[in-house]
C-alpha cells in the first residue's frame, strides 16, 4: 500500500495507511509541475479507517492511557518535526505555494501547538464541586469523545492538521485525519512520523489514520455512524454539507468556515505602519488565508494618502517562486482558484469599484506556467457589491470609506461572518470600545495577524462553530461527566412501601 507512488521532489517512496483505489497528481502550482502521486481512498477505505479507530479507542489503551504518556508522544512530535523542519519548509512550500519564510512560521507554530497541549493536557484534571451537603463527594471530570474525524483546508495543511490533531490525541481520542486533496504531502509526512512514535507507545493499530481524497472521502467520514465527533476547516458551502451529513447520528461537529474580515484605520492612527500591516493583513499567502485582512475601512480624511500608497507599495511585492529566497508572495493555488478570484475583480469593476493597483496576471516569462495575479487594491467600494460580501480567497483588498466610530462599526459587522478583524488608533480608550462592538472571535488593536496556541480561535456568525486552540480547543473534543458519590448511603423513604 502506498501513499506516495513517486515523489519527485525529495525522492520518497512510503507506505501507506490506507488501500490504493485511485492515484492523484500534486501540483507545484508555481510552474503546474507534478510534484507527487498520491494514492486516494475509496470509501471502503474510509470504512475500515473508521472501524480501525473505532477499535482502537474501544481497546482503550490508549483512551485510558496516562496524561504523561499521550503528552510523550506530542513531544516526541514535535521534537521530530524540528529535527525534520528544513524537509517541512520545503515540502509545505512546494504543496501549497507559499514562501519558504511563511513556511518556517508555519513549521515552528505547529511545534508549538504539538507542545502547548502535550503541557496543556498534563493540568486537566477536572474539578471538584461544592455539594453544600455533607457526606457527599462531586467532581466533573473531562473523557474524550471517541472517534474524530478532522478535515483541514489546501491554504495551511500543517498547522490546520495540528490545530485538530494534537488536542484530539491529548485528549485520549482516536482519529482519522483527511487533508486537502490539494495539499496532502506535509500531513502525509507527519503521519508517518507519528505513526513510530505511536508504535514505540504501544498504542493499538488505528490509533491515527490517514485518508486521502476529494469531497467524496470527506462526506463519508462526515455521516459514518461510528465517527463521534466531525472537525472541518473549509468553505461554507462544504460546512454546512458536513452538518448536515454529522445530523443523522447528532455528532459533535466543529467548524470554521472563514472570514471577511474588516481592517480599521481612524486617522489618529501612524499612516506608515498601518499601511505597512495592511499589506501584510491582505496578501500573505496571496490573501489565501482565512483571516485575511480583504475589507479596509479607511476613516474619509485618510482617504486619497493612504489608497495612494497602499498601492504604489502593493506594486513592489516581488512574486514568484515561494522557494526562491526574496520573494514575498506566491502563486494562487490553481487555475480555476485564479479563475474565480479574476471574475470577482472584473464583477467589482463593473459594479463602480476603481483599481489602484494588480488586478492583472504579472507578464514575466518564468511565472507563465504558475497560477500568478498580482496583489490587487479595488478604491471606492460600497458594502453591498459582491468583493465585499463574499470570501474572495485570493490578493484582493477593498476599500472602504466611513466618518466615524458609529459608522466603522456599522461597516465593519455588516456581513454574514465573523471571525476575525482589526483597529488601528492610538486612542487606548476607542481601541478597547470599538474591539468590544465588533462582532468577530479574533480582534487586533493595532496588528494583525499573530496568534498564540494559548489562546481561543474561531468565528461568530457563519465563520463556524466552536474554538480551536486555548483550553477550549481541548475541551472541543471531550465529553464532561459529572460524578457524584455519596460516602454513607441510607434508606430515603421517600415511599411508604
Amino acid at each position: 500500500m502506498k501513499v506516495l507512488v513517486s515523489h519527485s521532489a525529495t525522492h520518497l517512496r512510503r507506505r501507506s495507511l490506507v488501500t490504493e483505489s485511485g492515484t492523484r497528481e500534486i501540483i507545484n502550482p508555481y510552474d503546474a509541475s507534478v510534484i507527487a502521486t498520491v494514492a486516494e481512498a475509496s470509501t471502503d477505505d474510509v470504512d475500515r479507517a473508521v472501524l480501525a479507530a473505532r477499535a482502537a479507542f474501544d481497546d482503550g489503551s490508549w483512551s485510558h492511557a496516562p496524561v504523561a504518556h499521550r503528552a510523550d508522544v506530542l513531544t516526541g512530535l514535535a521534537d521530530a518535526l524540528q529535527e525534520h523542519r528544513d524537509e517541512f519548509v520545503r515540502l509545505e512550500t512546494l504543496d501549497t505555494g507559499k514562501t519558504l519564510a511563511e513556511s518556517r512560521f508555519d513549521v515552528d507554530d505547529t511545534t508549538a501547538v504539538l507542545r502547548y497541549y502535550a503541557a496543556l493536557s498534563a493540568t486537566d484534571a477536572g474539578r471538584t464541586v461544592d455539594t453544600g451537603r455533607p457526606g457527599t463527594q462531586s467532581r466533573v471530570v473531562h473523557e474524550p469523545v471517541g472517534v474524530c474525524a478532522l478535515i483541514t483546508p489546501w491554504n495551511y495543511p500543517l498547522l490546520q492538521i495540528s490545530w485538530k490533531l494534537a488536542p484530539a490525541l491529548a485528549a485520549g481520542n482516536t482519529v482519522v485525519a483527511k487533508p486537502s486533496e490539494l495539499t496532502p504531502l506535509t500531513t502525509i509526512r507527519l503521519f508517518e512520523l507519528l505513526q513510530v512514535l505511536l508504535e514505540k507507545a504501544g498504542a493499538p493499530r488505528g490509533t491515527a489514520d490517514l485518508v486521502l481524497g476529494g469531497g467524496a472521502v470527506g462526506a463519508a467520514l462526515a455521516g459514518h455512524p461510528e465517527v463521534d465527533l466531525v472537525s472541518f476547516t473549509g468553505g461554507g458551502v462544504s460546512g454546512r454539507s458536513v452538518m448536515r451529513a454529522a445530523a443523522d447520528t447528532v455528532k459533535k461537529v466543529a467548524l470554521e468556515l472563514g472570514g471577511k474580515n474588516p481592517n480599521i484605520v481612524f486617522p489618529d492612527a501612524d499612516l506608515d505602519t498601518a499601511v505597512d500591516f495592511a499589506l501584510t493583513a491582505a496578501f500573505l499567502h496571496s490573501g489565501q488565508v482565512c483571516s485575511a485582512g480583504s475589507r479596509l475601512l479607511l476613516h474619509r480624511s485618510l482617504h486619497a494618502e493612504f489608497t495612494a500608497e497602499l498601492a504604489r507599495r502593493a506594486d513592489l511585492i516581488r512574486i514568484g517562486d515561494g522557494c526562491a529566497e526574496g520573494t514575498e508572495s506566491g502563486p494562487l493555488i490553481s487555475a480555476a482558484h485564479r479563475d474565480k478570484v479574476e471574475r470577482y475583480i472584473a464583477g467589482a469593476l463593473a459594479e463602480g469599484a476603481v483599481l489602484r493597483a494588480g488586478g492583472v496576471r504579472p507578464t514575466e516569462p518564468e511565472l507563465q506556467a504558475g497560477f500568478f495575479l498580482r496583489p490587487t487594491v479595488l478604491d471606492e467600494c460600497r458594502a453591498d457589491m459582491a468583493v465585499v460580501r463574499e470570501e474572495v480567497f485570493g490578493p484582493v483588498l477593498t476599500v472602504e470609506l466611513f466618518d466615524d466610530e458609529d459608522e466603522a462599526v456599522a461597516l465593519a459587522n455588516d456581513t454574514p461572518y465573523g471571525l476575525a478583524g482589526a483597529v488601528w488608533t492610538q486612542d487606548t480608550a476607542r481601541g478597547e470600545r470599538i474591539a468590544s462592538r465588533l462582532r468577530l472571535g479574533t480582534v487586533w488593536i493595532n496588528d494583525y495577524h499573530p496568534y498564540v496556541p494559548q489562546a481561543e480561535w474561531g468565528g461568530f456568525k457563519q465563520s463556524g462553530t466552536g474554538r480551536e486552540l486555548g483550553p477550549a480547543g481541548l475541551r472541543e473534543y471531550q465529553e464532561t461527566k459529572h460524578i457524584w458519590r455519596t460516602l454513607d448511603p441510607a434508606p430515603q423513604r421517600w415511599f411508604a412501601g
